[in-house]
C-alpha cells in the first residue's frame, strides 16, 4: 500500500515549480502503478500551449476556474470545479487560468511521468530514454 499527504511532499523534489504552474507528484513511475498521479497549480493569469505527444492525460478540476481550448477544432470549454478533460487524442491545447486566483487540478498521465520531467518546446513531457528506443 502506497500512503502519501501532500504535506511530504512540499518543499521536496517531489515538488516541481515552473513559469505557470507548480506540480506536487504523488504517484511516480518507480511507484510501479501504471500511471502518475499529480496536484498541480496552474498559476493566476497563466497561458499554457502543450500537446503531450507520448502521454495520455486526465485532468480533474477540484479549484479554481479557468478554460481549454482545443487547437485542432478551435473549441473553448469553462474549466470549474467538478469539470474533467481526457487528452485522449494527443490533444494541442491551450489551458487558461483566467478567471480568479488559479486552477488546482489532479492529473493522472499514462505512461506514468519519473518525475524528472519539464514540459520542451513543443509543450510535451518527452519520454524517458529507456521507452523511447
Amino acid at each position: 500500500m502506497i500512503v502519501k499527504h501532500l504535506d511530504d511532499l512540499l518543499g521536496t523534489p517531489a515538488e516541481v515549480d515552473s513559469d505557470g504552474w507548480t506540480s506536487r507528484r504523488f504517484i511516480l513511475k518507480n511507484d510501479r502503478m501504471g500511471y502518475s498521479v499529480n496536484d498541480t497549480i496552474i498559476k493566476k493569469d497563466a497561458v499554457l500551449e502543450m500537446e503531450y505527444r507520448n502521454h495520455l492525460e486526465t485532468v480533474y478540476c477540484i479549484e479554481g476556474e479557468g478554460e481549454i481550448e482545443d487547437l485542432g477544432t478551435g473549441k473553448v470549454h469553462p474549466i470549474r470545479p467538478g469539470t474533467l478533460y481526457a487528452l485522449d487524442k494527443h490533444d494541442r491545447h491551450i489551458l487558461r487560468a483566467n478567471k480568479g486566483t488559479h486552477m488546482r487540478m489532479v492529473c493522472v498521465f499514462n505512461p506514468p511521468l519519473t518525475g524528472l520531467e519539464v514540459h520542451d518546446a513543443t509543450g510535451a513531457y518527452a519520454l524517458p530514454a529507456e521507452e523511447a528506443a
